[in-house]
């Protein structure tokens, strides 16, 4: 019998039985009387447990399972977030650089710019369209553009959008296209454009310092689920990923400067 109650009763189990025996005189004499029935004749009788004791066994185990389980669902439920964090900066990173590009490809310089016209708009038929998509505009020299309408009788349209615009260009007609000369600048015209590449190059820092700062907050939040270690290195990550956008778009304001001073 008591060799059979070795291999039934797990060590936890023995020490919930351990502790009700102390408790009870009755049933901690039948524990302790139980190696020597092994070696008397007559058969001991065992008494079942108390009820309490089947009853702590059962929900200790139960504990146990829970914990071992919920500790493994939790494993399981936390997927390697950082290259999502990390692809969501970067994409709105990318889209300030996209609009720097955008804005400096508005102000006018010395030399002529295929691009230079594509941001104006032109009204046909009842209907506005930006230029780049009803003409091409091509650089005949570096001080002059061609701009040839797909359809001939928007040519008009085309010659007002442009004289319209800020762009100070008065294009003029030669058979089915214009013909638009770039004039020379002015010193003051020149600072003026000068200040305004500073300010677009700053709103584009803002703006990746912006995309930044949500990466920054969503790792924050994260924290307390993840090892502080991969969250570290993402916020490392993260700082390298700004710096290199910075530099490009700083890189950009350098050379369009570059060019409208012609230095």
């Amino acid at each position: 019998m008591a060799m059979f109650l070795k291999r039934s009763f797990s060590y936890r189990n023995f020490i919930i039985l351990r502790n009700f025996a102390n408790s009870n005189s009755k049933f901690s004499f039948i524990v302790n009387d139980l190696s020597n029935s092994s070696t008397s004749e007559t058969p001991a009788v065992f008494a079942l447990p108390p009820s309490d004791f089947v009853r702590e066994s059962r929900r200790g185990f139960a504990k146990g399972r829970k914990s071992n389980e919920s500790s493994t669902s939790m494993a399981e439920a936390l997927p390697d977030i950082r290259p999502t964090i990390k692809a969501n900066a970067s994409s709105q990173m990318e889209a300030a650089i996209a609009a720097l590009s955008g804005e400096l490809s508005k102000l006018r310089t010395g030399r002529a710019s295929s691009g230079m016209l594509d941001h104006i708009i032109v009204e046909t038929s009842g209907v506005k369209m930006p230029l780049n998509q009803i003409a091409v505009v091509s650089v005949l020299d570096p001080k002059t553009l061609s701009i040839n309408p797909y359809d001939p009788n928007t040519l008009k349209n085309l010659e007002s959008a442009i004289v319209s615009s800020p762009l100070g260009l008065a294009p003029r007609v030669d058979g089915e296209r214009l013909i638009a000369v770039i004039p020379p600048l002015t010193k003051e015209h020149i600072q003026a454009i000068c200040k305004l590449v500073t300010k677009c190059c700053e709103d584009s820092r803002q703006s990746i310092r912006r995309a930044r700062q949500k990466a920054m907050d969503t790792v924050k939040k994260m924290s307390s689920s993840y090892p502080k270690d991969d969250m570290k290195r993402l916020e490392k990550e993260v700082d390298e990923l700004t710096k290199k956008f910075i530099k490009s778009a700083e890189d950009l304001c350098k050379a369009k400067e570059k060019e409208i001073t012609g230095g």
